[in-house]
């Protein structure tokens, strides 16, 4: 059993090296675009009845729009797209490294202490560097709304030098701005990860019967960050777009 923190190479395109949690992201992105795509290839209905596809699409996204709307109000129409997008690849991105074969089909290579396998699969939020860009675009789309919505009103929380103690809460207020990215990026990295490690020592010692209620865990676990993510990202745009200085 060999556990690896970071995400593992799998080869090089021309100078890129393509680690195997990006390559799980790119069959997820191609997978959601591709049920996007036929889904809006279908003839929809202006009033969708019983358990259509578009009912039960339709019934999920008013669900959550319903919910955000009552955070973001106004702003909702404008970062629904975003927050849905937020919460569906982080969801399957979770659940992702659950299914068979990710952390167990890969290639055997030769190290120092003997052979260890290669996974070609990993979860994408099991890697720091998926949780971390999903952060900066949460915190850089907050910081843009904020200055969108307040203009030059907006950076006065972090720069008033007309006041030593403004002065000070507002570098407070701005190490607060850049501590959201760690926060956002290390509480779903840590969690997934812990949650994929704690699952494969199970199989590794008590094989098949025993990591079953550990799995559904995970997957309690899976929805529950990515809903913590996606509406902790909508509380920070509407504190930024609604503050008093």
């Amino acid at each position: 059993m060999d556990i690896s923190l970071a995400a593992e190479p799998i080869f090089k395109i021309d100078g890129f090296l393509l680690t195997n949690s990006l390559f799980a992201s790119l069959i997820l992105s191609l997978f959601l675009l591709f049920f996007v795509l036929i889904f809006a290839s279908r003839k929809l209905e202006k009033i969708p009845k019983g358990r259509s596809l578009q009912n039960i699409v339709e019934t999920f996204l008013e669900m959550f729009y319903r919910l955000f709307e009552s955070i973001t109000g106004e702003l909702t129409s404008k970062i629904f797209p975003l927050a849905m997008t937020f919460f569906i690849f982080i969801l399957f991105s979770n659940w992702l490294g659950l299914l068979p074969g990710f952390g167990s089909i890969g290639i055997w290579e030769e190290a120092e202490e003997g052979k260890i396998l290669k996974p070609l699969l990993r979860g994408p939020t099991a890697d720091i560097n998926t949780t971390l860009g999903l952060a900066l675009i949460s915190v850089i789309t907050i910081q843009y709304l904020g200055l969108k919505n307040l203009g030059s009103h907006y950076l006065k929380k972090f720069f008033n030098f007309g006041n030593p103690i403004k002065t000070f809460v507002g570098l407070l207020e701005l190490l607060s701005e850049f501590s959201k990215i760690i926060s956002f990026a290390f509480r779903l990295f840590g969690n997934i990860f812990a949650g994929e490690v704690l699952l494969t020592v199970m199989a590794f010692l008590i094989p098949f019967i025993v990591p079953m209620p550990f799995i559904g865990l995970e997957l309690f676990v899976g929805l529950i960050q990515a809903f913590v993510f996606t509406m902790l990202t909508l509380v920070f745009i509407r504190v930024a777009t609604s503050h008093e200085v």
